[in-house]
């Protein structure tokens, strides 16, 4: 990080100019638990001695290889090709460039454009924007789309959303003036169904089953999907749902402590102008040539404000690009293998898993993908014992759904073998 200095005046001045006093008024949002007032650091030292210090502190840090970490949750390590790192690095693509003058920015445009079509074909639906910032404002501006589309006040959730696309949707549904409500029940009032599959649990759900109740309901069929997952499991365009989202970043993004991430965002060709942010479409000229440009752009930087759809203005070039990358280099086969792989590894826990004392599976009968929810006794205590064997389990989720407070949701990926596997096992054994 470079060194960069503020005087005691600048800081009051900033924080003035803020409207704060201090910088714990600035700071109020984040949890005090979660603040550090000062380093451990001893007056006097040199910057090569302060630096030294710096690392000292933060091999505390505990690192889990990536081949025994069980934790997914809507953020997943996979494995990334060489590739997709090759082509991000390039400066022409590295450098953020807002490609609103196509003559100067061909190779932008038609990036974007290959990322729409790559999603469009995943999702089997007609059209998909340019991305959007992640999955979690993916699903609130479709349920805006739905809002706008229809006329009508409300949204209805079915349960298991992610909790955090939940809590960001019923932000904006707070200041667009819209009601959203947890159920599988949309009446005459309601724009659309909100579902997804594998939800947060790791759960399928019955896709065309869902869309039935929408569309009996005059409501709109959104889908939130795990990208992954569609190389084995139904398209929405295939069921019939009418937007499709979900997160990118398991399409050669790292984790990367949550961020940055790529939503993605696709719908039936009815619903198009009322698609968010950017949309880059194909041209010819005079001469036949193809060219790329900006397309039905509404939004408030080109027409009026009362008459936009969305206030977002721009897309997760870079992100998108990464995906694209991913796609194109594993390709259909490829993508299939990775899902397959995925789904049998995580199909092996689970039996491994349900034999051993005090677990058993929360949902026996229920399909899943990579992710599966277990009833675990002193589910806390057991994690924190296979986390001192360099394993990351999985994931308690009594933090968002109290009633849940014995179960923890685990996931595998290709990147976890077969002996990764064996080793967890074994160290949940050595806990009962």
């Amino acid at each position: 990080m470079p060194y960069l200095v503020h005087a005691q005046e600048d800081r009051q001045a900033m924080l003035e100019a803020l409207g704060a006093g201090s910088m714990d008024e600035l700071l109020v949002d984040v949890p005090a638990s979660l603040r550090l007032r000062r380093l451990d650091l001893a007056p006097g030292l040199s910057e090569l001695e302060t630096m030294a210090r710096v690392r000292e502190l933060a091999a505390r840090n505990r690192v889990f290889d990536d081949r025994l970490t069980f934790r997914g949750g809507g953020v997943y390590r996979r494995f990334v090709p060489a590739a997709v790192g090759a082509v991000l690095s390039k400066p022409e693509f590295y450098t953020a460039y807002t490609p609103y003058q196509p003559e100067a920015s061909q190779g932008t445009l038609q990036a974007i454009f290959e990322f729409q079509t790559l999603i469009a074909q995943l999702t089997g639906l007609d059209v998909a924007n340019a991305s959007l910032y992640d999955g979690a404002t993916a699903v609130a501006e479709a349920a805006m789309m739905a809002v706008v589309h229809t006329g009508r006040p409300e949204v209805v959730v079915a349960p298991y959303l992610h909790p955090e696309y939940l809590e960001v949707l019923r932000c904006y549904a707070e200041g667009r003036g819209f009601q959203v409500r947890i159920g599988t029940d949309p009446g005459n009032d309601s724009a659309a169904l909100v579902f997804q599959s594998p939800d947060f649990l790791g759960l399928i759900a019955d896709g065309s089953q869902v869309t039935e109740l929408a569309h009996a309901a005059g409501a709109l069929a959104i889908a939130c999907v795990d990208p992954i997952s569609l190389a084995l499991l139904a398209a929405p365009g295939e069921y019939g749902a009418d937007i499709a989202v979900g997160e990118g970043q398991q399409l050669g993004l790292a984790p990367s402590y949550g961020g940055p991430h790529v939503g993605f965002i696709a719908c039936r060709q009815e619903l198009v102008r009322r698609l968010p942010g950017r949309l880059v479409g194909e041209a010819h000229d005079g001469q036949a040539r193809r060219g790329y440009v900006l397309t039905l752009t509404a939004r408030e930087q080109h027409i009026r404000r009362e008459k936009a759809t969305s206030n977002i203005c721009t897309n997760h070039s870079l992100c998108a690009l990464a995906a694209s990358v991913y796609l194109t280099y594993m390709g259909p086969d490829g993508l299939r293998q990775v899902a397959d792989v995925s789904y049998r590894r995580a199909h092996a826990l689970a039996d491994e898993l349900s034999q051993l004392p005090e677990i058993e599976l929360l949902h026996p009968d229920r399909p899943f993908f990579n992710e599966f929810p277990v009833r675990m006794k002193n589910v806390l205590h057991r994690l924190r014992a296979v986390e001192a064997e360099g394993i990351l389990g999985g994931l308690p989720v009594a933090r968002w759904y109290p009633e849940l407070e014995d179960v923890a949701v685990f996931c595998c990926t290709e990147l976890n073998d077969p002996d990764a596997l064996a080793q967890l096992v074994a160290a949940l054994r050595k806990t009962v």
